[in-house]
C-alpha cells in the first residue's frame, strides 16, 4: 500500500490499471485516495528514470509535432487559448503588463505570446529537445530546470503551469517555491485534467488524460483544493477549459481504435462540456487561480 501524496492517507484502493499508449506500453496502477479524492500512479518511474517514458515524437508538447490529425487540430485551438490565457491572467491579475514565469513552456509559444503582449515573460522547461524548438521556432530562450530554485523571493505577479503540475515529483516542495517566488498580491494559474469529468467516466483506463506513467497525479477538484489549502494557497476561482474536452476524447477514441475517432470523440467533448455547464467542476480540465494565504 502507498500514502496519499496529498493528505497522506492510508486509505487507498486500486482503482484502474491503465496503459502507457504513448510511449511503452505498460500499465501501470492508478490508485485512488478516500479521504481527499486524488487518484496517483502507484510505484510511477523516479525523477532519474522518468525522462525515456517523453521520448517520443507524438509528446506533443515536447515535439511540438503536427503529425496527425488529431495534432493538426491542437495546434489550430492553440492560437486561440494563447489569447484566452493571456486576457485571463490580464484580468484576474488586474495588471496591463508585468513580470510572468511559465512553467513546464514547452517549446515557448505562450512565453514569446506574452512578451508580444508587452508582458516580462520567461519560461522553464526540463527538456532540452524542447528548449531547442523554442529557441528555433520562437526565438524564445527557455530556462533548464534548475534554475527554478534560484529565482528571486517575491519577483513575480503571475506564474502559470498549464497540465504540469501532474508530472511534478514533490508536489509540496515545488508548490512551496511557488508561493516564495510570487508577489504578495502575486497569482497562479494552475491547470490540470479533471478525471471527474463525463468524458473520464466514459473512457475509463482509456481516458488519455491519465497519460501514465507521465502523469503522477490525477486530480479531482476535491483534491486540488486540499492539495492547495494545505501548501498554503487560497483558492479564488475555478475556470473550465472547455477545448480540453475535444482532443482528450478524439485521442482516447484514437487509444481504443475506433474507426470513427473525430466523429466520436467530438461528440463525447460536446456532451462532456454540456454536462459542465451546470457545474462548472465537472469540466474535462480545470484552471485553478490561487494567490499566497494571507496571515
Amino acid at each position: 500500500m502507498q500514502n496519499c501524496p496529498v493528505c497522506n492517507s492510508e486509505n487507498t484502493r486500486l482503482a484502474l490499471k491503465v496503459k502507457d499508449h504513448s510511449v511503452s506500453g505498460e500499465f501501470f496502477d492508478v490508485f485512488e485516495c478516500a479521504q481527499c479524492g486524488l487518484r496517483f500512479t502507484r510505484n510511477a518511474p523516479a525523477v532519474e528514470k522518468i525522462g525515456t517514458y517523453y521520448e517520443s515524437e507524438d509528446y506533443i508538447s515536447h515535439s511540438n509535432t503536427r503529425k496527425g490529425l488529431i495534432n493538426s487540430l491542437y495546434h489550430s485551438v492553440r492560437k486561440r487559448t494563447l489569447s484566452t490565457k493571456f486576457h485571463l491572467l490580464k484580468r484576474a491579475t488586474g495588471l496591463a503588463a508585468g513580470r510572468h514565469l511559465d512553467i513546464g513552456a514547452g517549446t515557448g509559444a505562450f512565453v514569446q505570446y506574452m512578451n508580444g503582449q508587452g508582458w516580462d515573460s520567461i519560461g522553464i522547461e526540463p527538456d532540452e529537445r524542447a528548449r531547442e524548438m523554442a529557441l528555433a521556432y520562437h526565438a524564445t530562450k527557455l530556462l533548464p530546470a534548475g534554475e527554478f530554485d534560484t529565482l528571486p523571493p517575491e519577483s513575480l505577479d503571475a506564474i502559470s503551469m498549464w497540465h504540469v503540475l501532474e508530472h511534478v515529483h514533490a508536489l509540496y516542495p515545488y508548490l512551496h517555491q511557488i508561493k516564495k517566488i510570487l508577489k504578495p498580491d502575486g497569482l497562479a494559474f494552475i491547470a490540470v485534467p479533471n478525471y471527474t469529468s463525463y468524458d473520464a467516466g466514459k473512457y475509463g483506463a482509456d481516458w488519455a488524460a491519465y497519460d501514465v506513467p507521465r502523469h503522477l497525479y490525477h486530480f479531482s477538484p476535491e483534491s486540488m483544493k486540499w492539495l492547495l489549502k494545505s501548501a498554503g494557497f487560497q483558492l479564488k476561482e475555478i475556470i473550465p477549459m472547455w477545448y480540453d474536452s475535444y482532443y482528450v476524447s478524439m485521442l482516447s477514441e484514437k487509444y481504443q481504435q475506433r474507426k470513427t475517432t473525430l466523429l466520436k470523440g467530438f461528440i463525447t467533448g460536446a456532451i462532456s462540456n454540456l454536462k459542465a455547464i451546470r457545474n462548472k467542476e465537472k469540466c474535462s480540465s480545470l484552471i485553478y487561480v490561487a494567490e499566497r494565504l494571507k496571515a
